[in-house]
């Protein structure tokens, strides 16, 4: 992508959050699970076996999001998509799962072992060995959701654009595995004490629906309601980078990998410290530029532009006497803004080079990690805020940088 680009004279950005004020981008993990025979497993069929089998893999994904939000969450973490994630255009950082309405009723009767009545009004007895006949796609692609079933597969959209889809990809397939695990110890278990095969299955569907109803969601993940109703359930919104990598490192994570083949606890000691220094240096980074940029070319280009209205202010006063200040009000005015905001810039960037000094002082990367993420963050903030106010007060001729609508629009 970047080397197509580049030959038309154009820049890619994969940044997740770019510009401010306008929608970021990311990715559509699209994952499903299919045999070596091509069968995909997450595709409902028309009898009660294939049906079974359906219902088996798709209880077992929710109950692996509903055990696993917090490992989800980490891996979709990074730097850019912090930027991202819980804006009005992207997924929220609060990890749930969307089916549909007719699946979440057909997963609501085999859980209270009700009739079911599909969306033609037909209805079918959940039993043993009867299970209702499940339309391929009746979903309507809830775009709020971060993990949703669209017909056949799930798609994950909380991952950045600027990510390797297989981070996120590898936990997936270790929490899916996980649950699949527990799925046939729990069977296995009762089959052993005489339950058939069929009758054992759907015991330990019913029972994985009952532990996972919390997070399924069906409504608007964007609102205020939801993230109420989330804390509520037990769903967390881990909107800080550093703290969505801790759950890496937590035993059960660490045993999980470790005992699926995917990583070893020390490739998991060494994938934390690499995550939380990446995130470190990206951020040192752009803290560095911020204030070389602000010095260098923002602050300049503003005091230039003070000693051209300074010049038009004297030239007004000395024609027009006294009158100059309500013939040169505007001129004055802007002079003034400009003046509180490079004073401000300052003093800003020089705080910032102090947060970073103090957050380089700590040893441990992840505690580093945490101060950037807060104290060196928010006085980049500041900086920002300053900066994009002088690019709308001083004159595009002597801006030395491109300005917003030009990035956008020119």
């Amino acid at each position: 992508m970047k080397k197509v680009a580049r030959r038309h004279g154009l820049i890619c950005l994969l940044h997740e959050k770019p510009f401010e004020g306008v929608n970021g981008s990311g990715k559509h993990n699209n994952w499903s699970i299919a045999t070596d025979k091509g069968e995909n497993l997450f595709a409902p069929g028309k009898t009660p076996r294939d049906n079974a089998q359906f219902l088996l893999f798709l209880t077992a994904v929710i109950k692996a999001v509903d055990d696993n939000q917090d490992l989800l969450r980490y891996s979709v973490a990074s730097a850019g998509n912090d930027h991202r994630l819980g804006v009005i255009e992207a997924p929220p950082a609060i990890m749930s799962i969307y089916i549909g309405d007719e699946l979440e009723a057909v997963l609501e009767s085999i859980k209270e072992d009700k009739s079911y009545a599909n969306q033609v009004g037909a209805k079918l007895n959940i039993g043993v060995d009867v299970l209702p006949a499940i339309p391929k796609d009746s979903t309507d692609r809830n775009r709020t959701s971060p993990f949703a079933f669209t017909g056949n597969r799930f798609e994950f959209r909380a991952v950045g654009s600027s990510a390797n889809a297989a981070g996120a990809t590898y936990v997936l397939n270790s929490i899916v595995a996980e649950s699949l695990n527990e799925f046939r110890r729990e069977v296995d278990e009762l089959e052993a004490k005489g339950e058939t095969r069929q009758a054992a299955i759907l015991t330990v569907i019913r029972k994985f629906i009952t532990e996972s109803q919390n997070v399924m969601f069906e409504g608007n993940g964007y609102s205020k309601e939801w993230e109420a109703e989330a804390a509520k359930r037990g769903l967390r919104a881990v909107r800080n980078v550093p703290d969505a990598y801790k759950v890496f490192l937590e035993e059960d994570s660490v045993s999980m990998f470790d005992k699926l083949g995917v990583l070893t606890p020390a490739e998991s000691q060494a994938r934390y410290e690499v995550l939380n220094e990446t995130y470190v240096k990206k951020l040192q980074i752009e803290a560095r530029v911020i204030g070389d940029v602000c010095l260098n070319h923002v602050i300049p280009a503003a005091v230039s532009y003070q000693n051209i209205l300074i010049k038009s202010i004297q030239g007004c006063k000395d024609v027009f006497g006294d009158d100059f200040k309500t013939l040169c009000k505007a001129d004055m005015e802007t002079y003034k803004n400009i003046s509180g905001f490079v004073n401000k810039i300052s003093e800003d960037v020089e705080a910032l080079v102090e947060a970073r000094k103090k957050a380089n002082k700590v040893e441990d990367m992840s505690e580093r990690a945490k101060l950037y993420s807060t104290e060196v963050k928010e006085e980049m903030d500041k900086v920002r805020y300053s900066a994009d106010h002088l690019e709308m007060l001083v004159d595009d001729e002597l801006w030395p940088l491109p300005k917003y609508r030009e990035l956008l629009f020119f």
